[in-house]
């Protein structure tokens, strides 16, 4: 079995280090070159790993034979590197929000549909055995008709892209907008795919503490779900310094008939989580915590980034459908996009259902 080769377009970003030991755990797979601009980040980085460098990541695609390409780029810059590399016939993993606006992670998927390639964003939290637990109990009627839920996620302070090399996120111009942008993507999405429903409604509140960036460094919003589920979303880069592993992680639903909670340890291997029930098989027990222990895997976002990539790569060998989609994407941002329209006219906004 021939291997794919992978290139790294971007190295600005607190996660292509951490990609590297998923990429050399899966059989067939081989990161071949990288190309950042810095060239203190790039020879640090092909000095740690048996890479080529490029300073300029159009060199790279024209001269390597890539089958795929994950890009770490700022966000506004994404699109154009896409559309170059689908257009080379090239596959594509665009690290999440995928780009600075809805347009711009469109113009990436009508580049791959014309070129054939797949296009795919790493929204891995649906990895996440108690996300897959969670799922399974929303659909299984546990819960009864879902009503509402709380999505909360804090990491860090602003520091911490500075201290990674990576900020650019700090500018909207370049990352879209602040933490929702980069965060609360993530929640949107497994709401999104935990429900298996859209959404058709925002309210938004952005709150700005800092006053030496352009984003800002709090973002609150209701989602209204096309069936009714509400849900709110607590987003920030304020997490004290203090707190455990840097990040304030929670995500519950509430239903007519139950109640399910999670509190995630980021890249923690022991996890608990809560279920409350009247209905069915619960009715004789109806408060239980599941216990989850999972296999300890170093990299990005532990097991959860290696099954995604593992399952990029027999993707590309197949000719099947990534997990996780650039649709997924857009509609991840285009929710975003109405959050920040809200916050800005004080107003509800509603989304298309298309």
């Amino acid at each position: 079995m021939k291997a794919l080769s992978v290139g790294i377009l971007g190295l600005g970003h607190l996660h292509p280090r951490s990609y590297m030991p998923h990429f050399e755990a899966i059989d067939g797979v081989s990161v071949v070159a990288v190309a950042d601009a810095n060239p203190a980040l790039l020879d640090h980085f092909v000095q740690e790993f048996p890479v080529r460098g490029y300073a300029d990541w159009r060199e790279m695609i024209d001269k390597e034979k890539l089958d795929l390409a994950v890009l770490f780029l700022p966000h506004a810059q994404c699109p154009d590197a896409a559309v170059a590399c689908a257009e080379r016939g090239i596959h594509l993993i665009v690290e999440k929000p995928m780009a600075a606006d809805a347009a711009g992670v469109r113009r990436m998927i009508d580049a791959a549909e014309k070129s054939g390639v797949l296009l795919s964003t790493a929204y891995v939290w649906r990895y996440h055995p108690v996300a897959c637990q969670m799922k399974q109990l929303v659909q299984s009627g546990v819960l009864g008709k879902p009503v509402g839920g709380e999505g909360r996620c804090a990491a860090g302070r602003l520091d911490r892209y500075i201290q990674g090399n990576a900020s650019w996120m700090l500018q909207r111009e370049l990352s879209g907008g602040g933490p929702m942008f980069n965060l609360g993507v993530h929640w949107i999405d497994l709401y999104r795919w935990m429900l298996e429903d859209e959404v058709a409604e925002v309210i938004g509140k952005n709150v700005k503490v800092n006053d030496q960036y352009d984003i800002e460094d709090n973002s609150f919003a209701l989602l209204t779900f096309s069936r009714g589920a509400v849900i709110a979303l607590d987003i920030s880069y304020t997490v004290p310094d203090s707190y455990p592993y840097g990040r304030d992680l929670a995500l519950s639903l509430r239903g007519t008939g139950g109640a399910i909670s999670w509190s995630p340890s980021f890249e923690g291997v022991r996890e608990t989580l809560f279920v409350c029930s009247d209905t069915g098989e619960y009715a004789a027990s109806p408060r239980r915590h599941l216990s989850f222990e999972l296999e300890s895997v170093p990299g990005y976002s532990g097991v959860m980034g290696r099954q995604y990539l593992a399952d990029i790569a027999e993707c590309i060998r197949t000719g099947g459908k990534p997990p996780i989609t650039g649709q997924d994407g857009a509609r991840a941002l285009e929710v975003v996009e109405a959050i920040y329209q809200s916050a800005e006219t004080g107003r509800a906004v509603r989304l298309s259902a298309e």
